[in-house]
């Protein structure tokens, strides 16, 4: 089941697929605003385990409030409200389907979006290599780097780093250029910071 961390203690969370039905009913029997509320307020649950998992998901954020922002504004009424609403519920079930879909885990399609999006344009050769990559880093992190309290220490925060920064080095195309490559570098050792406790414990750990 999905979950929400807090402090690192996993709390279960119960994200089923959202009942359209039962809130289109809700919505056509004229209790429109309840309805949207509710839909709007499981998709703000929603999303927010979604971008904890994986950063790059912050552009459905980031739509969601746009979204809401314009309805407050009074630029959509209730009915199209609802239906988009609807609509980016839908898109978001695609997306967490989609580490499925190529082939990654959720773990995995992190690390992977994190080097893709939103650059470089890469070839399917370099798709390749990019995922080659993601595995070997994640291996290296779990097998080497990530030991116990690691975040407390100057000493094994820079062995995290300088690790993140040669597996990148060993086996990313060359499209990654030095500006692009500090760049991700330092988006992973951040993403990493924040999802990996040490000793096995990570966001996904929790998640299986």
């Amino acid at each position: 089941m999905p979950f929400v961390i807090e402090g690192w203690k996993v709390v279960q969370v119960d994200l089923t697929e959202i009942d359209f039905d039962a809130l289109t009913g809700l919505f056509a029997n004229g209790n429109k605003a309840t309805a949207a509320a509710r839909l709007q307020a499981s998709l703000e649950r929603r999303l927010e385990q979604m971008v904890c998992l994986n950063p790059r998901r912050m552009d459905y954020a980031d739509k969601l409030r746009d979204l809401i922002e314009r309805y407050n504004a009074g630029s959509k009424n209730i009915d199209e409200f609802f239906e988009e609403l609807k609509k980016l519920a839908r898109s978001l079930t695609h997306e967490q389907e989609r580490h499925i879909r190529i082939g990654l885990t959720e773990e995995e399609l992190a690390v992977f979006d994190l080097l893709t999006k939103p650059d470089p344009e890469l070839t399917n050769s370099e798709e390749t290599a990019v995922t080659k990559v993601v595995r070997d880093l994640l291996d290296k992190l779990q097998r080497e780097l990530l030991v116990l309290d690691w975040k407390q220490r100057q000493v094994t925060r820079a062995a995290v780093k300088v690790g993140i920064e040669e597996v990148l080095d060993a086996g990313l195309p060359d499209v990654y250029d030095r500006v692009l490559f500090a760049r991700k570098a330092d988006d992973l050792y951040t993403h990493v910071f924040n999802a990996y406790q040490g000793m096995g414990i990570s966001l996904y750990t929790a998640a299986a």
